[in-house]
């Protein structure tokens, strides 16, 4: 018997898609939402974060996570723009902004959060996320996900990233599951497989975006190739099949 289901968010829940052209007009928007003359242009500030900074956002292996705010702080100052809380915030918010058309929410996704809660479980998210956890929570709500979801946790306010167990014992925690009653779906094999298996949790790899194959992870429990085959996991624990 289970009592929760987590789920991983990107290429889980929704999937992202990475657009160049979404970069560039995310620091337009940023460099306007400060709001001062002599700002140095767009495209060449994108340039800059591209190069130097985008970089450090995905290191192999990293469990700690970066400090967005603080990277964008420094490579504005690279470019001779020093801002402050507010204006840095601007800047953030107006960046983050930029990127919605970048997040597709699944076809699927509300119906099967609200199967599962019709079904008296809790649900859960543990994301890897390194923008700040206020525009994240924010997103949730606008996809409809946030009133889905008994609990949702980014490595953005944790610290630390997937598989670290400190990510899912945090979300655990605020359910008030014990991690030998609660699910965990996501699609990749190291961060979302092995790492909940690490802290007793029981396991589903989700194909319906990617196939992930890395060597670093673990084999999944469960593998579900659309999101309904999450219920039929549900199920088979349940004794229902």
């Amino acid at each position: 018997m289970i009592d929760a289901v987590l789920f991983d968010w990107g290429d889980t829940l929704f999937r992202f898609e990475y657009d160049d052209a979404l970069l560039e007009a995310g620091w337009e928007s940023g460099l306007a939402a400060i709001g001062r003359e002599g700002l140095p242009g767009s495209v060449a500030a994108a340039e800059r974060f591209r190069e130097r900074y985008m970089p450090l956002l995905w290191q192999p292996g990293s469990l700690e996570e970066i400090e967005y705010p603080a990277l964008v702080r420094d490579c504005l100052g690279s470019l001779g723009v020093e801002v402050d809380e507010v204006e840095l915030e601007r800047f953030l918010e107006a960046e983050h902004a930029a990127w919605e058309p970048a997040r597709l929410i699944g076809d699927s996704t509300h119906a099967l959060l609200d199967v599962l809660r019709e079904r008296g479980l809790k649900t859960g998210l543990v994301s890897n996320a390194f923008d700040p956890p206020a525009l994240l929570h924010r997103d949730l709500a606008q996809m409809g996900l946030g009133e889905r979801l008994d609990v949702a946790v980014f490595s953005s306010e944790t610290g630390k990233r997937k598989p670290h167990p400190a990510i899912f014992q945090e979300a655990l925690g605020r359910l008030g599951v014990d991690p030998g009653r609660a699910l965990f779906v996501g699609d990749r094999r190291y961060e979302d497989v092995r790492g909940a298996k690490e802290v007793g949790m029981t396991t589903v790899q989700a194909f319906w975006f990617r196939a992930d194959d890395d060597e670093r992870g673990l084999d999944p429990d469960f593998e579900a190739f659309t999101p309904m085959d999450v219920l039929n996991a549900v199920r088979r624990l349940s004794g229902e099949l």
